[in-house]
């Protein structure tokens, strides 16, 4: 869904930018510690809109969370930012590291803001289910042939029969 919404604003002229939370986080400290910060996240304001893919997957060091608290106070109220969490915001302390630190940061996402909270089961999971029946249909077909004893494959199907095959003198 985030990724429909960030392909249709690139269509119609505004700038994205769709990235896991972590890479962002790393770049930021990366900047941080060359004392460049500032710098890093003024670049983030050349897009209209920042995705950020697995909010909930950020490490609560404290570097890491310290970056991210300051991007997200640095786009309150100036751009747009779109996070993918699967935590409820009640989790995001272990985000955080701290109640306050999380309060403070729901409290800035949040303002003027829509919340899309999807209750479905994850997409991939439903996948890998799926491939997982599929194989155990495969190995569950095979394993029947063998009970039934008489049942052929396609391929055994066209094999020729080793009594009607000619026979080859030497």
């Amino acid at each position: 869904m985030a990724s429909g919404l960030g392909l249709r604003l690139v269509e119609n002229g505004f700038r994205v930018l769709y990235q896991r939370t972590a890479s962002l986080v790393q770049k930021l400290q990366a900047a941080r510690r060359v004392l460049a910060l500032d710098a890093a996240i003024g670049k983030l304001f050349k897009y209209h809109l920042l995705i950020l893919e697995d909010f909930s997957y950020v490490t609560s060091e404290g570097a890491a969370t310290s970056v991210l608290f300051e991007l997200i106070g640095a786009r309150y109220e100036n751009r747009s930012l779109l996070v993918i969490a699967n935590e409820p915001f009640s989790a995001w302390s272990k985000i955080f590291g701290s109640d306050a630190m999380a309060v403070a940061a729901v409290d800035r996402l949040v303002h003027r803001s829509h919340i899309f909270e999807l209750n479905v089961e994850s997409y991939r999971r439903r996948a890998a289910a799926a491939a997982r029946r599929a194989e155990a249909g495969k190995r569950g077909g095979k394993k029947k042939r063998e009970r039934d004893g008489n049942a052929m494959t396609r391929s055994e199907r066209h094999r020729p029969c080793p009594r009607t095959r000619p026979k080859t003198r030497l």
